[in-house]
């Protein structure tokens, strides 16, 4: 069979210096590949998400992505969004609408609007919604040993990854979690850092993302699905900012803004690694 060649980045994605983000790796013109080359590339690559560029099958869009983990595809994931459309716009591609890139996903069409500095996508709406159930909270507990009265608030934050969300009273609280190990229930963990909403510079919460077999350095999907919670209970301003990567060896930092429609999860994006990639 004859080799074939594909452009491929590999970017850093809500950075705040190099190297200081979640790495992406996007592999484009995919067409192509079969899914099942698709998922051996994710898994070769080991990045926590792989997407892969394809043309459009809708008319509104400006390209199509499907992302895989190293063991699964999702209809949606934060990071990979931002990263794939500075990916697409480094590679020649423009936009049909000046300053906005429209994503084609498994969750529909997603808004990704291109800013001076950063990118900035819609968060899509929650697929599921409302508290956990008492055999989920408590295997949330269980898993990271928590009390019940550490806990501020808990719900399902569900735009296609399916995060748990649980608000800690306490920040070192925060701090102290373990990864309980392989197959534990997947989690996003916010707290308030302690700074005022107006402190310039400072984040307003800090978030902390463990899935099954890892803590995930910065999550776009999981801080969208946060803020849009945090909102509903009128504990969002207009504009804030998360940190998250810490304990991983990251500086992450997620730009959030509620437009009154939409919320806007946003941040640095840099290309660190661009090649070709040889299938």
């Amino acid at each position: 069979m004859t080799e074939r060649r594909l452009d491929y980045l590999e970017l850093d994605v809500f950075a705040t210096g190099a190297f200081t983000g979640n790495p992406v790796g996007v592999v484009a013109g995919a067409d192509p590949l079969s899914e099942a080359e698709m998922a051996g590339i994710a898994a070769w690559t080991n990045f926590s998400e792989t997407t892969f560029l394809i043309e459009p099958s809708d008319p509104g869009a400006d390209y199509r992505v499907r992302i895989f983990t190293p063991t699964e595809e999702f209809p949606f994931a934060g990071h990979p969004t931002l990263g794939t459309a500075a990916a697409w716009l480094e590679l020649g591609g423009t936009p049909a609408r000046p300053g906005t890139v429209v994503q084609e996903c498994g969750a529909g069409l997603v808004e990704v609007c291109v800013g001076a500095s950063e990118l900035a996508f819609a968060t899509p709406p929650l697929r599921r919604t409302g508290p956990l159930d008492e055999a989920e909270l408590e295997r949330v507990t269980f898993a990271f040993g928590l009390s019940r009265d550490e806990i501020v608030a808990h719900a399902w934050g569900d735009n296609g990854p399916g995060w748990r969300l649980v608000q800690l009273a306490d920040p070192a609280r925060l701090d102290s979690l373990k990864h309980p190990g392989p197959g534990g229930p997947k989690v996003g963990f916010i707290a308030l850092s302690g700074a005022s909403p107006a402190a310039e510079g400072e984040p307003l919460y800090r978030v902390r993302a463990f899935t099954p077999n890892f803590e995930d350095p910065v999550t776009g999907s999981l801080n969208g699905a946060a803020a849009q919670w945090l909102r509903a209970r009128g504990l969002a301003p207009e504009r804030f900012t998360a940190a998250q990567g810490a304990h991983v060896g990251r500086a992450g930092e997620v730009l959030l803004t509620d437009d009154g429609t939409e919320v806007w999860v946003g941040g640095r994006v840099r290309t660190r690694v661009r090649g070709t990639l040889r299938v």
